[in-house]
């Protein structure tokens, strides 16, 4: 299939390899130089602007920051190939697609990253095994074009997850954008205290691995998603203070015991593992409910999918 993909960062470089490794008709475009020379002395096929990188593909790749997007897409006017992007956040993408009159458009986003970037970080197998989501809206997505990408992507390794773009952006304010925010305040408890610094190990590392992010990536997508990221801070901040209250109590040790158990009981039942593959004609309504019982597509054959559901969430014959 003849790809374009635009931006070739971490995401973008990575799509592009692992495209490349697939046998893809493949054009990668960055705005920054030096990226399209590293790209170019890797092997890969890279034009000197998104006008060239697009010219009669079938489907482009956008994979650049949120706050970039419109001027990209200001130069994708008038081009009638399938648009895909790899945002971490899907409404306010969409909404830039209808804004600047692009035709055919399927939202994607994903799972996966490092606390790196740049193209030089680029892994071909970065998608392997990850979440990758595309989006459906029940009224605005062709379903062919959900299909090609489903198809796409799944042939890298990747499992398919169906959703609407609000309901991407509230799942991952929750586990990806709070998070990050999150790890930022942990790692604040560094400023001027040497001596925890020389304490911290395990716990204080995992926990705030992802603070290591470019702290431009961290805004764009937490800023990008702000009211449902604000609602999920709450949501945390809520827990905290319950938690706090229950440390001021009489037994401190027995009062916090049972919500750290119910938190240990989930944590250790994550992931969950999947149930046995099963075969699914394609619709809208079934590949959403699909996403929503938290399954996955993990190939594409015409008019059916096979798909992978949590354990004990199989759909009745």
């Amino acid at each position: 299939m003849k790809t374009a993909v635009i931006g070739l960062g971490l995401i973008g470089g990575s799509l592009l390899r692992a495209l490349a490794a697939e046998g893809h008709d493949l054009t990668g475009f960055d705005a920054d130089p030096a990226t399209r020379e590293l790209a170019r002395a890797g092997g890969y096929r890279v034009a000197d602007s998104v006008a060239e990188a697009i010219q009669d593909v079938e489907v482009t790749a956008l994979a650049v920051p949120l706050p970039v997007l419109p001027k990209v897409l200001a130069e994708l006017a008038g081009h009638d190939g399938l648009v895909t992007d790899v945002t971490s956040v899907k409404g306010p993408v969409r909404d830039l697609m209808v804004a600047h009159g692009v035709r055919r458009f399927v939202g994607g986003h994903p799972m996966a990253g490092k606390e790196i970037s740049g193209f030089a970080a680029a892994d071909p197998d970065l998608f392997a095994g990850c979440a990758w989501v595309l989006c459906l809206e029940p009224h605005d997505t062709d379903l062919d074009d959900w299909m090609t990408l489903a198809r796409l992507f799944t042939a890298m390794g990747s499992r398919v997850v169906p959703v609407t773009a609000s309901e991407h952006d509230t799942a991952v304010a929750r586990i990806s954008h709070v998070p990050h925010l999150f790890a930022a305040t942990l790692a604040r408890q560094l400023a001027g205290d040497p001596l925890a610094g020389a304490l911290a190990a395990g716990s204080f590392r995992d926990g705030t691995r992802v603070a290591g992010t470019r702290a431009e990536m961290i805004a764009a997508m937490c800023g990008g998603n702000a009211e449902a990221v604000r609602t999920e801070l709450r949501s945390l901040i809520g827990f905290l203070g319950e938690l706090d209250a229950l440390l001021a109590s009489d037994d401190p040790v027995g009062a916090v015991i049972p919500p750290l158990h119910a938190a240990g009981e989930l944590r250790r039942s994550w992931p969950p593992a999947p149930g046995e593959p099963e075969k699914m004609r394609v619709s809208i309504p079934a590949l959403l409910e699909l996403g929503r019982a938290g399954g996955w597509v993990t190939s594409v054959d015409h008019d059916e999918v096979v798909v992978l559901r949590p354990q004990g969430d199989r759909k009745p014959a």
